[in-house]
């Protein structure tokens, strides 16, 4: 019976930094990890997702080279080969992360981990392929599933591989003529981006009034636009899918009508749920709620030195996220004082136009009784912006408490937001008054200098 201070279950984001922070910081650390390292991040999202979306900006452009001043002839996507390109970045990377556990002398185990009970001599029993492995401390990083909401015709669809979730989506050899997606969030409308981009006809269904989830009402009414103008992608907001048959999906417009619509595929991108299924957290008596498990400020559930890192808490379902709970874990085994804020992590849609956001909005200020000031800065104020972008019409939206003198929120449109959104969320997070940010010197020329206009226009 092997012995470990910390043993990880999950080799996702949060799971195998937290195993190196774990073994960096001197514990004798062990990961469980089921399938490939790097989780669903690393092999059927985040990842492989960004890598089509890059060869298809590269088909786009060569496609438009006339306004760039150039012209390609016969230009041909080969799904395939982009395919096939993914898999060696994915597989490049997985071999990284096993690397880096093997540097860190992290010992791994390939397995399900099932918790057992209670150890009486040393922490907590998990068995992982025929063995019990112990440890004093015991990190949760399972991560999160699909959710398959209950509409008739679903699961068998699943099963004829007429509806496609991610990770099929992201395996798929051969692009479909026309494509119906479930669902205009993150993942429906990266991926719908992607088709429409290629050539391939998308609708979105949605049930939501507008697309992209809590993101700012303008940004979204932009990317409608973009998408319908640029993509001839169509969407159908405010309508609930009521069943998918056998090659269409039928669904309940705005207005209340029953519409069907054929299509060759159905993208499954309804959202995502912990997945803790067959974990037996029972064993411990770990509290969760809705699926999740729960934890608090330091990463830790109601069971002493079982910690929950990433997607199974529910909290937010981002990689990143799952980084920085990782560390808040590992510091506080470490004694070292930190604690886990949400307030200030960003998101991303790496859509054509991207979209980041940081912080709060105007309306959600407003709810929090704070007296804000909201301006909207043009991306056409970079000179970089309007070279690199004929067509594109992004903004940027600052939101400053006027009381406090402080940036708290940040969202845009536009030409590298994801490498820029970073900055403003270091404004919100030392919370530098604008007397100070005004202070920076942005380099030039760069789009981020929009973020410099609209200081001086607060």
């Amino acid at each position: 019976m092997a012995n470990f201070d910390v043993l990880v279950i999950g080799g996702g984001p949060g799971g195998y930094l937290c195993a190196e922070r774990a073994a960096q910081g001197g514990f004798n650390t062990a990961l469980i990890e089921k399938g490939n390292l790097g989780g669903t991040c690393l092999n059927e999202g985040c990842v492989p997702t960004k890598s089509l979306l890059y060869c298809a900006k590269q088909y786009a452009t060569a496609v438009h080279g006339k306004d760039y001043g150039f012209t390609a002839s016969d230009v041909k996507y080969d799904h395939a080969a982009v395919i096939a390109r993914k898999e060696r970045v994915v597989k490049k990377l997985v071999a990284g992360v096993g690397a880096s556990m093997k540097g860190n002398h992290v010992t791994v185990y390939k397995g399900e981990g099932v918790i057992k009970g209670r150890n009486p001599e040393k922490g907590y029993d998990v068995e992982v392929a025929g063995e019990v492995v112990t440890a004093d401390r015991l990190v949760i990083a399972t991560g999160s599933v699909v959710a398959v909401p209950p509409i008739p015709g679903v699961k068998e669809g699943l099963a004829s591989g007429f509806i496609v979730t991610s990770r099929e989506f992201l395996s798929m050899k051969e692009l479909p003529k026309e494509m119906v997606a479930i669902g205009g969030g993150v993942i429906g409308l990266e991926m719908a981006c992607y088709l429409a981009t290629v050539g391939v006809k998308v609708t979105v269904v949605e049930m939501m009034p507008k697309i992209a989830g809590p993101t700012d009402a303008d940004i979204c009414d932009n990317l409608m636009k973009t998408y319908q103008k640029d993509y001839g992608m169509k969407f159908e907001l405010s309508a609930k899918v009521k069943e998918v048959k056998a090659d269409s999906v039928v669904f309940e417009d705005k207005d209340g009508k029953t519409v069907e619509l054929k299509c060759d595929k159905v993208l499954l991108a309804a959202g995502r749920r912990a997945n803790i299924q067959g974990l037996n957290v029972e064993a411990l008596g770990i509290e969760t709620n809705r699926g999740a498990v729960v934890t608090d400020r330091h990463m830790l559930t109601n069971v002493p030195n079982v910690y929950a890192v990433g997607d199974c808490n529910g909290k937010l379902m981002l990689a990143h996220t799952a980084y920085r709970e990782a560390e808040v874990a590992v510091n506080h085994m470490l004694g070292i004082k930190d604690e886990m804020k949400y307030d200030n992590v960003p998101s991303v849609i790496y859509t054509n136009p991207e979209v980041a956001s940081v912080g709060l909005s105007k309306a959600a200020a407003e709810e929090k009784g704070l007296k804000v000031k909201e301006v909207k800065v043009p991306m056409q104020l970079s000179g970089r912006y309007i070279a690199e972008t004929l067509r594109g019409d992004g903004f940027a939206k600052i939101v400053y408490d006027t009381e406090r003198s402080r940036i708290v929120g940040v969202c845009m449109v536009g030409n590298y937001a994801s490498e820029m959104i970073y900055g403003a969320a270091m404004m919100l997070e030392t919370e530098l008054p604008l007397s100070q940010l005004k202070k920076i010197v942005f380099p030039h020329p760069t789009v981020c200098e929009v973020i410099r206009e609209g200081l001086f226009m607060l």
